[in-house]
């Protein structure tokens, strides 16, 4: 988790770090909904959560390409509470970084964010065995709203609501980690600090050809994680990629591509396994490398672009998990061909690593 806080700083650093005639922002959202458990073992975590988020955000005019090509998002960081009136599962605190972005005349607005939580009340062997959603004290989350948004309603004040979806996971760097899932209805005020600022598109400049010629990328990915045996003690991983990428305009771009995965927890599993459950004939020598084939698409903003995958494993001779499994992140581009990534690798709803990587695009 220290690795994912300072990408995270590093994020912030770039969303503030530019020089520009972005104007202040700040949106207050009251919060109320459901735990959606999506595994049998969190039934006895469902209860009505509600919470508070603030959110700081710089608003974009025109002065850089790409807030005129994104129809001119905000950008900014948040705090986030929220009670889950449940005993296990008790409250969590985040901080992060966001995106809105606004469609049908600024009336709708997509909130995207990632960041870190804190849990109170986190699973303890003796003192809170029931909760097998948290497994640490800090957990990665992420955020999605889409509301209806009306600003300077009032003078600089406006409103907006709508729905969030938040989510809270560490990725299984320690077991257990079923995560936690909450839809919220959402209900709050925003405020505009500034003028009454015109948003300029650039008329003058010449329109660019994004498309480009096929790219070939290798990505290495590491961090570390814990079997599904509480306990069991965390070991660093190796997912290997290698893929080619089309980018067709602006801000799209394809993938198709192979991977292959060293999860070193795996091979403490496989002996437990087989071990603990004989019935099931698991030959404690099995092989628990896999190789999964898939298929991504890349979202390009400024410097920062968002990534989603989806691959099925075509070698796994240790069966786990479901064949299928996914991948959303972000990148930051140091240079065309350079890169940093932060991912989330899952099987549905169940994460299975927080992946740091370091790729080439060439």
């Amino acid at each position: 988790m220290g690795r994912f806080s300072f990408i995270l700083f590093l994020f912030s650093l770039t969303v503030f770090g530019q020089k520009n005639n972005d104007t202040n922002a700040l949106e207050v959202s009251f919060l109320q909904g459901n735990v959606i458990p999506h595994t049998k073992d969190l039934y006895h975590l469902q209860g009505h959560a509600d919470g508070l988020m603030l959110s700081f955000i710089k608003q974009t005019h025109g002065k850089d390409e790409w807030h005129s090509a994104y129809n001119f998002p905000d950008y900014g960081v948040y705090l986030e509470y929220q009670n889950y009136n449940n005993d296990f599962l008790g409250k969590v605190y985040a901080a992060g970084v966001l995106y809105n972005f606004y469609f049908f005349n600024r009336s709708l607005e997509l909130k995207v964010a990632q960041g870190v939580g804190y849990a109170t009340n986190p699973y303890n062997k003796v003192e809170n065995s029931k909760n097998k959603a948290f497994g640490s004290t800090l957990m990665g989350n992420t955020i999605f709203g889409l509301f209806y948004k009306k600003e300077r309603l009032i003078d600089k004040l406006g409103l907006q609501a709508g729905l969030l979806f938040t989510h809270f996971s560490n990725g299984r760097t320690k077991s257990p980690n079923s995560g936690i899932n909450t839809f919220f209805l959402n209900v709050g005020v925003n405020y505009d600090f500034s003028k009454n600022t015109t948003r300029n598109i650039d008329t003058v400049a010449v329109k660019k050809d994004y498309s480009e010629p096929l790219k070939y990328n290798f990505v290495l990915r590491s961090g570390s994680n814990e079997s599904q045996v509480i306990g069991s003690g965390q070991h660093p991983f190796y997912h290997a990629s290698f893929f080619v990428d089309k980018r067709f305009n602006r801000k799209s771009a394809l993938q198709l591509g192979t991977e292959l995965f060293l999860t070193n927890s795996f091979k403490d599993y496989i002996k437990y396994k087989a071990n603990a459950y004989t019935e099931l004939n698991i030959d404690p020598n099995t092989d628990f490398k896999r190789i999964g084939l898939f298929v991504g698409y890349e979202l390009f903003v400024n410097k920062i672009s968002l990534e989603a995958q989806v691959g099925y494993y075509v070698y796994r001779p240790f069966v786990n998990d479901i064949a299928l499994y996914d991948r959303v992140g972000f990148k930051y581009h140091f240079t065309p061909k350079i890169y940093t990534s932060f991912s989330v690798k899952t099987h549905m709803f169940l994460a299975e690593a927080l992946e740091f990587g370091v790729g080439v695009r060439l």
